[in-house]
């Protein structure tokens, strides 16, 4: 078969879909696929606020986010502070590793000028000095009942992250049944797997080819997670399907366009990451 006529089989199955999920409230498709989809806030609502500011995970709540997502690096003195990189420099007006600094000095940058200036369609004048949140502030803010999926960013880096944020957890009386904790780290799972057995897990990867998952792989993920975060890019539906057939949750990272949603969704993953959680919010009740 063409590109082009793969294509537009493809679209017109995606049209068909969106037509009869507009139209049916008891389709089947459109009962269990979509609404069951989990919307995650990838560091927050991020397309439209700074990412990873108290901000973000509020306009991603509005937006119909399911879970907060939170990356988490860690301070000279020990605080788990929300922050994707281990610089300052990208989301704030600061310089340097965020391990040679301690909290009162990271909390004296401002995170939310650069989002007005690299996105200034979406720019607001109270994103100017936004501060880098902790984690324990978020707690504070969003309460124990909230969902929350939580990143160990580089914890070889950070020896103690994983106690340190069960400590936090237990602190906050968080809620572990609406809460997901999630690394590329196999080792960092399995430390807080050892540490808390209750709390679930998702295992991260990344593929830089087709995606493939061999018996064994699953096998060994199971062990210690519930679920598996690959990036959507080189997903196929043969992968998908033979994740959910295992039993595990497949929560691919990160799309931020409603005709990959809709694929996406079709083929069988059980939720995924969006800058854009409204798209997704839309694409869930068919519109």
């Amino acid at each position: 078969m063409g590109i082009l006529k793969r294509k537009w089989m493809s679209a017109a199955g995606a049209l068909v879909l969106g037509i009869s999920i507009a139209a049916g409230g008891g389709n089947a498709m459109a009962g269990e696929k979509y609404k069951d989809i989990v919307n995650v806030a990838h560091r927050g609502a991020s397309g439209y606020a700074p990412e990873h500011t108290i901000a973000s995970y509020q306009m991603g709540e509005k937006m119909h986010g399911d879970y907060i997502e939170i990356d988490l690096q860690m301070t000279k003195d020990g605080q788990l502070i929300n922050m994707h990189d281990e610089k300052l420099d990208r989301t704030t007006d600061g310089t340097g590793l965020v391990r040679d600094f301690t909290l009162q000095q990271i909390k004296q940058l401002d995170a939310g000028t650069w989002f007005n200036e690299k996105y200034p369609q979406y720019a607001d004048p109270e994103y100017a000095g936004l501060k880098v949140p902790t984690l324990e502030e978020t707690f504070q803010t969003f309460g124990k009942n909230k969902s929350y999926y939580i990143e160990t960013k580089s914890p070889d880096v950070y020896p103690g992250m994983e106690k340190e944020l069960l400590r936090l957890i237990n602190k906050y009386h968080i809620n572990k049944e609406k809460l997901l904790v999630q690394s590329f780290s196999p080792q960092s799972l399995q430390i807080m797997h050892e540490l808390d057995p209750s709390i679930k897990l998702v295992q991260l990867l990344s593929y830089k080819t087709n995606a493939n998952i061999t018996d064994a792989e699953i096998g060994e993920i199971k062990e210690y997670a519930v679920g598996v975060g690959p990036n959507y890019t080189y997903l196929n539906r043969e992968y998908v399907q033979k994740v959910v057939k295992s039993g595990l949750e497949i929560h691919p990272y990160t799309v931020n366009d409603k005709e990959t949603m809709v694929k996406l969704i079709d083929w069988g993953v059980t939720g995924m990451f969006t800058n854009f959680p409204d798209l997704l919010h839309e694409v869930k009740k068919g519109r």
